[in-house]
């Protein structure tokens, strides 16, 4: 059996949500950003709201016989560089660390690949934390390539 071929990508319902919280928080680096409470507090479903009614993002999931497994956020931003070149920003990809290696990454990331181009995007692009060493390895294998230094400004 092929590694991953069980899974289905499929855009994220509000069910959701709690298992991409949980995703978010499943390493050393999320576990401090995300609060893991029941009730999920408010906020994170506001965001998916925002989101979900945003017609250039995407939020979709990996599911494996109900399991939501795997998450990625896809952005399509206009814009007039590149003489008018539009592209895709991928953010917030997740696979749950019990599942890391088994090819839903790839899943992921060949779907954003698909979408960028359906969407007319020519450029795909993301930002990886300098302490995901693992992941800055899995992306250049995936075809990207470190041309920039992110910097961020948190507000508030």
């Amino acid at each position: 059996m092929n590694r991953g071929t069980n899974v289905r990508i499929r855009e994220a319902v509000i069910a959701d949500v709690p298992q991409i919280v949980w995703l978010l928080a499943d390493d050393d680096i999320g576990v401090g950003r995300e609060r893991l409470e029941e009730p999920l507090p408010a906020c994170y479903l506001e965001a998916f709201g925002a989101v979900q009614a945003d017609s250039n993002s995407l939020l979709v999931v990996a599911e494996d016989g109900g399991e939501v497994i795997g998450c990625l956020q896809l952005s399509v931003m206009p814009g007039l560089s590149f003489q008018g070149l539009s592209r895709a920003q991928i953010e917030d990809v997740r696979v749950a660390s019990l599942h890391r290696g088994s090819g839903i990454g790839l899943r992921l990331m060949d779907w954003a690949e698909a979408e960028a181009r359906k969407r007319g995007c020519r450029m795909l692009q993301l930002l990886v934390h300098e302490d995901r060493t693992d992941a800055r390895r899995f992306y250049r294998s995936s075809g990207f390539n470190k041309q920039h230094r992110g910097m961020r400004k948190m507000l508030g």
